[in-house]
């Protein structure tokens, strides 16, 4: 049983997108190159995106499954890792700190989304 995709959720999804390639890009230029006030504030703007993004998600996830229903909150917490990364990029510019926190959340995101894809396939079988 397919669900069917609201506006709303097409549009959280592109900020995600959006939010999502902020951080690649960003936490890839002061590793190459330049490291300037301005990439840290657009890193900091992408991670509040996902943070929104979500956080709209985890509220739509209306999954009677409990399992489901977690997963979706530690990638609201994932985000909350990327944010706690702009901060520090921001805070405390000469440390390389950040890293921590973003391959936190990376580990958290790669994790719940996989175990997210393997529950809905689950769930369709049924």
């Amino acid at each position: 049983m397919k669900s069917e995709i609201t506006t709303a959720q097409r549009i959280w999804n592109w900020v995600l997108i959006v939010g999502l390639m902020l951080l690649l890009i960003m936490a890839l230029m002061p590793l190459l190159g330049p490291n300037e006030q301005w990439m840290r504030w657009a890193y900091g703007a992408g991670a509040l995106m996902v943070l929104a993004a979500r956080t709209a998600q985890a509220a739509a996830c209306k999954s009677d499954d409990l399992r489901t229903r977690r997963l979706y909150r530690i990638l609201v917490v994932s985000a909350l890792l990327y944010v706690a990364s702009g901060a520090v990029t921001i805070i405390d510019s000469g440390t390389s700190n950040w890293i921590a926190f973003l391959l936190a959340g990376a580990v958290l995101q790669i994790y719940a989304s996989a175990m997210i894809d393997k529950m809905e396939r689950n769930l369709n079988k049924s």
